[in-house]
């Protein structure tokens, strides 16, 4: 595969923001034989952006670069299908086969702890992130907020994972809650599930 950046400052920014989160560092540690770990990661961040692109919702501020959001919404049975074999291919090809067999086994139990709470026209935040040299300065809300408006306007939840404890409150200031706290076995860490319900239409 001879892969192309697009959006490298933005996966650069995802890759400096998250670099301390346990889901990316045990991918980083997966990477085997395909070049160095960060580079493997920084494509990493450019498929997933793609992949909202193509298939979700792929959030950038207009005129800045300080982060970026990433969401995936429901697929038809066909495109679930179609995004997993390009997901699968793209692991395997650039990181290889042991970052694919993470990847399944962390995304598989995670997915299986959201089965039962998440509702299935939920949308899902799958990656948010802010330069490191942008942190601390509110910014971070802008990231999400226009999303959470169509969301809203759709009348339909949203959801997230974060490993990072420090994050909770950042999302509930948004509206989130605590659904689950969980231990993850392929990373060592846990982490916590949350939910936000559509807010009411404002009647003024």
């Amino acid at each position: 595969m001879n892969f192309q950046f697009k959006y490298r400052k933005y996966a650069e920014a995802l890759y400096e923001a998250l670099c301390g989160d346990a889901f990316y560092i045990t991918m980083e540690a997966s990477v085997h034989g395909r070049g160095p770990a960060k580079e493997a990661m920084l494509k990493y961040m450019e498929f997933s952006m793609g992949e909202g692109e193509k298939y979700g919702e792929l959030y950038m501020p207009a005129g800045h670069d300080y982060g970026v959001s990433i969401w995936a919404k429901p697929l038809s049975r066909e495109w679930e299908a179609r995004k997993n074999h390009e997901k699968k291919r793209f692991l395997r090809d650039e990181m290889g086969e042991k970052s694919l067999e993470t990847y399944e086994a962390i995304v598989g139990f995670m997915s299986a702890q959201a089965e039962a709470l998440v509702d299935q026209k939920a949308w899902y935040l799958s990656i948010l992130g802010v330069l490191p040299g942008f942190q601390g300065r509110g910014l971070g809300p802008g990231l999400i907020q226009n999303v959470l408006k169509k969301t809203d306007a759709l009348g339909v939840s949203t959801y997230l994972e974060t490993f990072t404890p420090r994050n909770i409150p950042f999302y509930q200031r948004l509206g989130y809650r605590e659904a689950r706290f969980v231990d993850e076995p392929e990373t060592g860490s846990g982490y916590c599930l949350m939910i936000r319900e559509p807010s009411p239409p404002d009647r003024g």
